[in-house]
C-alpha cells in the first residue's frame, strides 16, 4: 500500500518560500496536515527555518497527537540497536566534521533530518521526494535519496547517518 500526504508538490515548494523543509514536511506526513496547517504549531519555526526535537515534540502535544519514544541516542557516535518506529518520526543525524570531539552539541542540529517512517509499508516518507509524492520504499530512500541528500547539501558529510530520536505515532 502506498502512502500519500494531502499536499502536492506544488504546496510545498509555494511554503518553502517560507522555510517549509523537512520538520514540518515530516510533520504534516504524521498529522496527514497541509503545510499552512502544520507551521503555526512549530513555534519558533518562522525565526530559526529548523525543527529542534523539542519543537517537534510541542507540536505533537499542541495536535494531541500521542506518541512515544522508542529509542534516542545523543552521543558523538553512530546508533547502535536502533529501534524504529512502526508508523512516526526519525530525526537523523548526518556525520561530518560537526560530529568530532569538541565540537558544540549546537554545530551538530544544523546537520540533521527528519522523516517520517512506516516500517510495515516499509516507507519513508522524505520532503525531498516530493517529485514523486514524498513516500518512497525504504530501501530506495537509504541507497539513493540519502546519498544524493548528502552530495548535494552536505558535501563535508563522511556518507555516515544514524537516528537521534524514533518517535511512534500512536494513532
Amino acid at each position: 500500500m502506498s502512502r500519500s500526504v494531502r499536499f502536492s508538490i506544488d504546496e510545498a515548494q509555494s511554503a518553502a518560500d517560507g522555510h517549509f523543509n523537512c520538520g514540518p514536511g515530516a510533520l504534516c506526513a504524521v498529522a496527514d496536515l497541509r503545510p499552512k496547517e502544520a507551521l503555526p504549531y512549530l513555534r519558533g519555526f518562522d525565526r530559526k527555518h529548523y525543527t529542534s526535537p523539542s519543537m517537534m515534540q510541542e507540536a505533537l502535544h499542541k495536535l494531541k497527537i500521542p506518541f512515544q519514544r522508542v529509542y534516542e541516542c545523543l552521543g558523538r557516535g553512530e546508533a547502535r540497536n536502533v529501534v524504529y518506529p512502526a508508523f512516526g518520526l526519525v530525526r537523523v543525524q548526518w556525520s561530518g566534521p560537526w560530529v568530532a570531539d569538541g565540537v558544540p552539541v549546537a554545530a551538530r542540529y544544523r546537520h540533521t533530518h527528519w522523516v517520517a517512517w512506516d516500517r510495515y509499508a516499509a516507507q519513508v516518507f522524505d520532503i525531498n521526494a516530493m517529485c514523486v509524492g514524498g513516500w518512497l520504499p525504504r530501501d530506495e530512500w537509504m541507497t539513493q535519496l540519502v546519498p544524493w541528500l548528502l552530495r548535494e547539501c552536505e558535501p563535508k558529510a563522511d556518507g555516515r547517518w544514524w537516528p537521534t530520536h524514533c518517535w511512534q505515532i500512536n494513532r
